[in-house]
């Protein structure tokens, strides 16, 4: 079984402009089901698109990931009259229909997890399924514009915890085999299977108002990774803000020099020794941070966008869970995961909306002893354990 995802992306959007690229919680919606790709069980995952800066940001941040791939969409099937099935059809063509199962994956749902792809594709263990879809169970009296009652019977109105409800499609992930996508160009048809996910995943982002509403319940999921609290064993640092006041000297030669507070490296070395990991995670990409970040052997991640997806790799490659991280950010890049771990920190001086989020907001500010506060804190707070 080779299962290949396509996630179709179109630069034109007319509900919102550039609605693809549109950040919730600091970051770009298509990375939000990108990410979750990468960490299924499918084989390859397409970003296929007719929008270049996308190609180009996900073949520089995605390079951890031999399984994300990008292929450029033509303009006829990235119009506003062009149907999704046309997009596959096209992106198929393109790879030679080389796969024996397609999976068709919606930006615009940003809460499908790995596990609701995984339970999509184990439909196909039986051999008989041709297609499959994620759906969402709903308990909600539906009628007709005729003021006809379809789903229940309005004069034997049921109690909601008797009532079966309907399955509704929410639009994040479909399944088929080849045969049956190449028999039909449809992403259903044959046997179908469904599988249930939460009631939230029913809310998609077609109008700028949804935007606002998918951030308060990706907030609500990440926070489970704050329930159970357990001894810190990694400390993730931001650079530029968490190291630094946030300013660089530059020159009409580049960057010129950034400062560092000597005693955020002493806190780093005790807490080093006190058995906690430190990395240094930076969406820049700078000689002298490099330098430093040797000097105080720390490994170092450069060049990070998508923080969130990078971090999850690295906490896979070392068997640590989130609720074992500590994080200190100071800006909307640092927001998913400054949501979604153990501990977290913001200096004095970090932006408003990322202190909103933060466990905790330091007295210190970024490159004047505001790591140092954390070390502190976290060897303190580790003695519990």
């Amino acid at each position: 079984m080779k299962s290949v995802a396509i996630i179709p992306l179109r630069a034109g959007s007319k509900g919102i402009p550039g609605k693809n690229k549109k950040r919730i919680l600091g970051r770009p919606m298509y990375q939000w089901c990108l990410s979750e790709a990468i960490f299924s069980n499918l084989d390859e995952v397409y970003v296929f698109t007719d929008d270049l800066e996308i190609i180009d940001q996900v073949n520089k941040e995605y390079q951890w990931s031999n399984k994300v791939k990008t292929i450029l969409r033509s303009d006829e099937n990235a119009s506003d009259t062009s149907s999704t099935e046309d997009a596959m059809v096209e992106f198929s063509e393109k790879i030679d229909w080389n796969y024996t199962h397609i999976c068709l994956l919606q930006a615009t749902s940003p809460l499908t997890t790995a596990t609701d792809i995984n339970n999509v594709i184990a439909k196909f263990s039986n051999p008989e399924v041709d297609a499959a879809l994620t759906v969402v169970n709903t308990k909600r009296f539906i009628w007709d514009k005729n003021a006809n009652s379809i789903n229940y019977n309005y004069s034997k109105r049921p109690r909601r915890q008797d009532f079966e409800g309907l399955r509704i499609e929410n639009g994040a992930v479909y399944v088929c085999t080849k045969k049956q996508f190449q028999t039909s160009k449809n992403r259903l048809g044959g046997k179908i299977e469904i599988v249930e996910m939460n009631e939230d995943t029913l809310t998609e982002i077609d109008e700028v108002s949804d935007l606002i509403i998918m951030e308060k319940l990706l907030l609500n999921r990440l926070s489970v990774f704050k329930k159970e609290l357990n001894k810190i064993k990694l400390l993730v640092l931001d650079v530029d803000g968490v190291f630094t006041p946030g300013t660089v000297g530059v020159s009409n030669d580049g960057e010129l020099f950034k400062t560092f507070s000597l005693r955020d490296g002493m806190g780093l070395d005790l807490l080093q020794k006190s058995g906690v990991k430190v990395i240094v995670m930076t969406s820049e990409n700078s000689k002298i941070v490099a330098s430093r970040m040797g000097k105080l052997n720390l490994e170092l991640f450069m060049g990070v966008k998508d923080k969130y997806s990078r971090l999850n790799h690295y906490l896979n490659e070392t068997k640590i869970n989130r609720n074992e991280v500590a994080y200190v950010g100071d800006d909307v890049n640092d927001l998913v995961n400054i949501c979604s771990v153990g501990w977290s920190f913001t200096p004095f001086n970090a932006i408003a909306k990322v202190k909103e989020h933060s466990d905790i907001n330091l007295i210190n500010q970024g490159g004047d002893k505001a790591i140092r506060e954390v070390s502190d804190f976290i060897i303190n707070y580790n003695c519990r354990f």
